[in-house]
């Protein structure tokens, strides 16, 4: 079954990539407005008023044009001035991804039950975050970013949003990639005056250690590399015949399908197989392929800096110096909450490099740093897991209602 896994997550790889062309188009005419007009299959319509929750679409404008819709979930019972938490998705999925589980074990609706103003980020690139007000998606333009964009553009457009909509200094909750983004963005002291705490599940800094064979294997072929010089920019897994063609085997009885995540996440504990197919309703997402380069490269080089040129000239014009900054982990505030909680059986977020992260943060506050560890756990069941609701979430609410 590991070798059919491994082969199938190879044909999602390397046949469903889609190639945006290098035309620069006109500006959008639409209109940017706060809060979105609700679709018909928008999050709000189809995953969330169906299970009696209040919800809202907004639409947050990045700096740098990219449109991102968010959604808000109002709290349940507390009206007043709740507390906002914002949640933010790991690489090639998008803000479904707190709304998989059902609603009595989602973090996203256990934290509007328990009185949070919760809001659901959407990263570039995603599916209700495709739109840019100059560029269409199909263009090299609009693919033209790494996570070094998430962290000056996507990040702040959120957090800005959330606290002027809300008067109040939020909560963060990071997946993977969200992690990342946060780290870097806090490392350089940046939005910490609107922020109370974060919470990192499967934190991603360090990757050089990362056990994971799609991804190593990826990285040092230089498949994304590769790619890029063809001009294919937008980085999409989901190709309809490939998703077809899962949903399919998935449906036979002697198959188990949570063995398809294994040869990216790791073995995952406690992934109910019934949950596959509603996981590939709506994921997996594109991303640029030059952020997933940028990944590459920390793979590679077991590092945590911004976005490698690999030619002193270029990195002289975007940075001032022929080698691209590193975002210190030791520049974290001490005395910043923090809920850092991670899995043994994580091939992305791998022990190793959890613990060079763990190190950086040695001289953190004792009562500001909580860490818990999950020996079973593997990437998905941080977000997937059906025991995810006692064994992470809970511990985590109640870490939010001290601060």
């Amino acid at each position: 079954m590991a070798k059919i896994s491994l082969s199938i997550t190879l044909v999602i790889l390397l046949c469903g990539l889609t190639l945006a062309s290098r035309t620069k188009i006109l500006p959008l005419s639409n209109t940017i407005t706060a809060l979105a007009p609700e679709l018909n299959d928008g999050v709000c319509s189809s995953l969330v008023k169906t299970q009696g929750y209040a919800c809202e679409e907004h639409l947050v404008t990045t700096k740098d044009g990219y449109v991102l819709n968010m959604q808000r979930i109002l709290p349940r019972g507390k009206p007043g001035n709740s507390i906002p938490v914002v949640l933010q998705h790991g690489l090639f999925m998008d803000g479904v991804t707190w709304l998989l589980l059902p609603p009595s074990q989602s973090l996203a609706f256990l934290l509007a039950d328990n009185g949070f103003d919760v809001w659901i980020a959407n990263s570039r690139g995603t599916k209700y975050s495709y739109q840019h007000t100059s560029f269409s998606s199909n263009s090299s333009d609009y693919w033209n970013w790494s996570w070094d964009e998430l962290v000056a553009y996507d990040l702040p457009a959120t957090f800005e949003y959330v606290h002027d909509q809300t008067r109040q200094k939020l909560h963060y909750v990071g997946h993977s990639q969200g992690t990342l983004v946060a780290l870097a963005a806090f490392s350089k002291d940046q939005q910490l005056d609107k922020l109370r705490s974060a919470a990192l599940l499967c934190p991603i800094a360090y990757v050089g250690q990362m056990t994971s064979q799609v991804a190593k294997k990826a990285a040092d072929n230089f498949i994304a590399e590769t790619l890029y010089k063809l001009g294919v920019f937008e980085f999409s897994l989901k190709g309809g015949s490939v998703v077809k063609f899962l949903k399919d085997m998935c449906a036979g009885t002697s198959i188990d399908c949570t063995n398809l995540f294994t040869s990216f996440t790791g073995p995952n504990c406690c992934v109910n197989p019934s949950l596959i197919n509603t996981f590939l309703d709506h994921e997996p997402q594109p991303s640029a392929t030059k952020n997933v380069i940028h990944l590459s490269q920390m793979i590679r080089e077991g590092t945590v800096s911004m976005f490698d040129y690999e030619n002193q000239d270029e990195n002289i014009r975007h940075y001032g110096q022929s080698t691209p900054p590193i975002y210190d982990m030791t520049s974290l505030p001490n005395e910043l909450p923090l809920f850092v909680s991670y899995g043994g059986a994580d091939a992305l977020s791998d022990v190793k490099d959890v613990q060079l992260l763990l190190e950086s943060l040695k001289d953190h506050d004792a009562d500001k740093l909580v860490v818990q560890y999950r020996n079973d756990y593997a990437h998905a069941d941080f977000v997937m897991g059906q025991n995810a609701k006692q064994d992470v979430y809970e511990p985590l609410i109640s870490f939010f209602k001290l601060q």
